[in-house]
């Protein structure tokens, strides 16, 4: 019968608050409806890019049957980018992380098996976390107070950033985690412990968010054996599924992640997570230099954090244990890509930092005076300023710079004016054959079982045969562009245009159409007179 109750706390909340939660669902709208316009924007003007597509495969292989494969997991493998190995169309994406709630969502991708389909999904959960996270408030708070929790999380930049990014399976982190905490105060277990299974299921290093709950339920002596059960829970799945699954899977497994974030721990070039664990407790000195170190770009992390929430998580005590296991781990790592606010890995802070300036304000509900109130909505106002010039994930570069100095700037008009002549180009390959396309037009070829990245050309197919793909497609027009400013692109120019160069050489493939910078090639097929006179040119442009 507990199972039954949680729904109804929402049917209740409605009747006894019917205001506050139409004005909760108005914010929800308008963060769901402006961020999928942009998302959708993003997505057919081109800038989605590799992740999306790997994804996106993802998801068209679990539909056909052909669960958690993907070609394009395995030319992002360790084997294939830093030993050679050739890319396969059977790689399993679970060896390198283990997505399990991804089947949750297979029905709605089956309904519309698109790659926009998990756009809408992941706007979708992001706003679905934020009417979870009303509900949470509400239990000890006023509507007005809540509300006002709600818009900083609707306006929050380790939000929103990664909403406007490619998909990533760290979307479900606000949903299951603000549900098993919701359930916690209303003390519907059952519903607990599935929130906490879906939570583990998201993805391998997950737990460490439930872990934290786990803590501060013991630290608070609120639910001492509860909290224990559930640090004992979320740390054995992630022992077990990190030290036996994982490896079986993909035996390069600990290279992907363990071995390029936490090498200064170990000397071992495939760790595992035991190992890592040791080293850090044997290397305190590293640990803490690694936490701390370099203290700005710590604190500047945690400022973005606390900004929407008027700084109110720093010094609530229930956020620094709740949300402090994820920040101990994303501290804790070599790299920048783990401390960046606009990138997905700062979704697993987010439900601690909220929770616990739920619980402070239940303590100090005399401070939500009208002067605070003025400092608190300069502070959402400044975290969307923030995200605004941030210019998150491309998403924004119709109407940011994506660069000053040099100047790099493509204008709405132009962006779609360019993905105009790539879907003319896209029109000519057929929905069955193998593919090669450079980064950005990935996700608008992946709904087939053979893509990869140019400018590789080979994979293995289904009989464990090594083919070369039977189209390629290349953006050079977008690489050149924003070669002039970032490195990224500057290196996929470089290897991108001798491999066509080398292809058409050795009349391995034939120049179809060339069509404003963009390039497509097929097997075993003739050049185009008019698309190698368009090819020279092209090459003229971008060399001079």
């Amino acid at each position: 019968m507990a199972a039954l109750k949680l729904p109804a706390i929402f049917g209740s909340l409605l009747k006894q608050d019917r205001l506050g939660v139409q004005r909760a669902v108005l914010l929800a709208t308008i963060f769901f409806c402006g961020l999928l316009l942009i998302g959708i924007h993003r997505y057919f003007t081109f800038y989605t890019s590799y992740d999306q597509g790997l994804f996106n495969q993802l998801f068209w292989n679990n539909l056909h049957g052909r669960w958690f494969q993907s070609s394009l997991t395995s030319a992002n493998s360790v084997v294939t980018l830093e030993d050679g190995v050739t890319p396969t169309v059977a790689f399993v994406h679970l060896g390198q992380h283990f997505v399990l709630d991804f089947l949750l969502w297979l029905p709605l991708y089956a309904l519309f098996p698109h790659p926009v389909t998990l756009i809408v999904l992941q706007v979708g959960l992001m706003t679905a976390g934020g009417l979870v996270l009303y509900a949470l408030a509400r239990h000890y708070l006023a509507p007005q107070l809540s509300l006002w929790i709600t818009g900083s999380y609707y306006s929050a930049i380790a939000v929103v950033s990664p909403t406007l990014a490619n998909f990533y399976e760290h979307c479900q982190i606000p949903l299951f985690a603000f549900g098993a905490l919701l359930a916690l105060e209303k003390q519907r277990w059952i519903w607990f412990w599935v929130c906490a299974v879906l939570i583990l299921g998201i993805r391998e290093e997950a737990g460490i968010i439930l872990f934290g709950i786990g803590v501060y339920l013991m630290l608070s002596r609120r639910h001492v054996w509860l909290g224990a059960a559930v640090c004992v829970v979320s740390f054995s799945y992630m022992m077990i599924v990190t030290n036996a699954i994982l490896p079986n899977l993909a035996p390069d497994s600990s290279r992907l992640y363990l071995a390029k974030r936490f090498s200064q721990y170990v000397d071992s070039p495939s760790p595992s997570t035991l190992e890592v664990l040791w080293g850090m407790i044997t290397h305190p000195g590293q640990l803490l230099s690694s936490v701390f170190l370099p203290l700005d770009r710590r604190i500047s992390y945690l400022v973005g954090h606390w900004l929407p929430l008027a700084f109110v998580p720093a010094v609530s005590g229930v956020s620094w244990v709740v949300a402090g296991f994820p920040l101990l781990s994303l501290m804790s790592q070599k790299g920048v890509s783990a401390l960046s606010i606009q990138l997905r890995y700062a979704i697993a802070v987010v439900p601690g930092i909220f929770y616990g300036a739920i619980l402070w304000w239940s303590l100090h509900p005399e401070r939500f005076t009208p002067k605070f109130q003025k400092f608190w909505k300069a502070c959402i106002v400044l975290s969307f300023v923030v995200i605004l010039t941030s210019n998150p994930n491309r998403s924004l570069s119709f109407i940011i710079p994506d660069s000053i100095r040099p100047w790099v700037f493509v204008p709405i008009t132009r962006q779609w004016e360019h993905a105009s002549h790539i879907n003319t180009l896209l029109k000519r390959i057929p929905s069955d054959v193998s593919v090669s396309a450079t980064t950005y037009i990935i996700p608008q070829v992946s709904t087939r079982r053979a893509v990869v990245r140019l400018p590789r050309v080979e994979l293995y197919d289904d009989r464990g045969e090594k083919i070369s793909v039977d189209y390629a497609i290349a953006d050079i027009w977008q690489l050149a562009e924003y070669s002039k400013a970032f490195p990224d692109s500057r290196s996929a120019l470089s290897t991108t245009v001798p491999q066509i160069e080398k292809l058409l050489a050795e009349n391995q493939y034939g120049l179809l159409q060339v069509e404003d910078g963009v390039v497509l090639l097929a097997k075993s097929q003739p050049s185009d007179p008019q698309a190698l006179s368009q090819w020279s040119l092209l090459l003229n442009q971008i060399r001079s």
